[in-house]
């Protein structure tokens, strides 16, 4: 399905906001402006993709962290860190069911992607920026939360089969998603908290 959109900004915002009230997730206002704004230059595959020798790719997020840790100034590695953060939630809330057989899954982009935004918060509070602190805190700490609203986002319109379910328990496992849990149990299958406290031990 082809949806023809006049404003790809004002698709985000409308999109963002039914899926955030969809699955009752509260974020500030900036904070949503915020992701409207992640989704809207992303959208353009030069933002997300860096030139390689081998090609556009996405940098590996640990190559990533790397470079904003070893950043020769502070604000260097503030703005390595807000890539880091903005890659990951991007990634993990669009490509989610595309992390199935990679080395690297959903759970590594959430972990990556929630410490490079509670970290940025910290620094830019102590930086000359301190307004966006709480954007970025509240990233960090409602990172799962905006990732299962992003995946609604991406997936608006498609019926889940049950070719779906091993992915989206697998995802579940990994993360403890609301929403994957409730796709799961449109599909019929209820997944047990014995087995993600197991999975996560």
């Amino acid at each position: 399905m082809v949806l023809q959109v006049h404003s790809l900004r004002d698709y985000f915002r409308e999109s963002l906001h039914s899926a955030l009230e969809h699955q009752h997730v509260a974020v500030g206002g900036e904070t949503e402006q915020y992701v409207v704004n992640l989704l809207t230059i992303f959208a353009r595959s030069e933002a997300l993709y860096e030139q390689t020798p081998d090609g556009a790719r996405i940098r590996p997020l640990v190559s990533m962290l790397t470079d904003a840790l070893e950043a020769p100034t502070a604000e260097a590695r503030c703005t390595g860190l807000q890539r880091l953060g903005d890659v990951s939630l991007f990634v993990a809330g669009f490509f989610a069911q595309g992390f199935a057989r990679k080395l690297v899954d959903i759970d590594y982009h959430i972990a990556m992607g929630g410490r490079a935004y509670g970290t940025l918060s910290d620094a830019v509070k102590r930086s000359g920026r301190p307004a966006l602190g709480p954007v970025f805190g509240e990233l960090a700490a409602k990172f799962q939360r905006l990732v299962d609203a992003l995946n609604e986002v991406s997936e608006a319109g498609r019926e889940h089969s049950d070719f779906d379910a091993l992915r989206l328990y697998e995802i579940w496992l990994k993360t403890g998603s609301r929403r994957a849990e409730k796709l799961l149990a449109g599909l019929g299958v209820s997944p047990s908290v014995a087995a993600r406290a197991a999975f996560r031990h």
